[in-house]
């Protein structure tokens, strides 16, 4: 299930991006990683590789149950694509489906 949810997530990064990219969700990575721990104490909680090598990083703080996914392109410009609350970290194992790939 939550390959599912993470791949489902990836594909409406690719497509929502490029609105992102256009409006001020935008900065210098250093600048995006400053302001989620200095203001919102989220840390990094996973990482992933989409399309034209953007790096998709998930920030949560489980104490305020804040979370942030950001996209970083290869120039280092770091861009918010979505926030929220109610973060938690889950260890589910999957199930197995049917044949391995």
């Amino acid at each position: 299930m939550w390959v599912g949810v993470m791949k489902a997530l990836a594909l409406s990064l690719m497509i929502a991006f490029p609105a992102a990219a256009q409006g001020n969700n935008c900065a210098e990575r250093p600048q995006v990683l400053e302001r989620l721990s200095g203001t919102y104490g989220e840390t990094r909680r996973s990482i992933g590789i989409a399309a034209s090598n953007q790096v998709v990083e998930v920030f949560g703080n489980e104490d305020t149950g804040t979370w942030t996914i950001t996209v970083t392109l290869p120039s280092g410009l770091t861009c918010l694509v979505a926030a929220g609350q109610s973060f938690e970290v889950l260890s589910e194992a999957l199930e197995p489906t049917g044949e391995p790939l």
